[in-house]
């Protein structure tokens, strides 16, 4: 679940927040952590993600990223058509997941020094 979200650039408050009013950051967090999640949840998430549960289920990751890039939809929600010849790179995709967490993370650390200035 939590390569997906990533993939999809989600954070973890914007996932929560998606979920509900019962939700937050570390509700989510918790959720990750698990290595079983009830069926009732993995459709809502699932569904917040627009991916098949069963994808999340069955999770590879070279997979993921050609699920995500390549499904589409029929009328019942369903997958209709999985493409695993994707037309690009996923080690690509992944450079890109990377670099975006990176920049992330940069940004974070900017801030923290910017508060530890202001003290």
């Amino acid at each position: 679940m939590k390569r997906f979200r990533e993939m999809l650039g989600l954070k973890q408050e914007a996932l929560a927040f998606e979920l509900g009013d019962d939700w937050n950051q570390k509700k989510v967090s918790l959720l990750e952590t698990k290595d079983i999640i009830d069926d009732k949840m993995l459709e809502q998430v699932a569904k917040v993600l627009k991916v098949p549960a069963e994808a999340i289920k069955n999770f590879d990751e070279e997979k993921a990223v050609n699920i995500i890039s390549n499904v589409t939809f029929d009328n019942c929600q369903q997958p209709a058509v999985i493409n695993y010849q994707p037309i690009f790179n996923p080690l690509d995709k992944m450079v890109e997941l990377y670099e975006a967490l990176l920049k992330s993370e940069r940004e974070k650390i900017v801030l923290l020094e910017r508060l530890l200035d202001k003290k």
